[in-house]
């Protein structure tokens, strides 16, 4: 679970929960919800905060079944700093499956141009 992979960081740091809310700018009591698995859906956001002072990733505080950090190779540096900075800018999980959803729609839309079936790029194709 997040909350014991958060926790287990922390005593690895030497962290109390109040040095660790103080690091990471978060709520003391809602890192203590999150460790006790109270609360078990953080946000993008939290979990970016959380992962800087712990030295480590979102992907490795979201991960189930690893057992060390250097295992946790989901994605590249690039998306990383990608992700990073737009969880920094305010981008939540519901607005990245909003975008996910767009890009989908919108590869679609292009490849039916492409096959012909949007020929005039607003769903109707053109009379002769």
């Amino acid at each position: 679970m997040i909350g014991e992979r958060i926790k287990k960081l922390r005593m690895e740091k030497g962290y109390s929960i109040t040095q660790l809310a103080a690091l990471a700018g978060i709520s003391k009591s809602y890192l203590s919800y999150i460790e006790r698995d109270l609360r078990n859906n953080p946000s993008l956001e939290f979990l970016g905060k959380i992962a800087k002072p712990l030295d480590t990733t979102i992907e490795f505080l979201l991960h189930e079944n690893i057992e060390n950090e250097n295992e946790m190779k989901l994605i590249d540096e690039e998306w990383q700093k990608l992700l990073n900075h737009a969880i920094s800018n305010g981008l939540n999980k519901e607005d990245f499956q909003t975008l996910q959803e767009f890009f989908i729609f919108k590869h679609w839309k292009e490849k039916k141009k492409k096959l012909g079936g949007l020929a005039n790029g607003d769903g109707s194709k053109r009379k002769k």
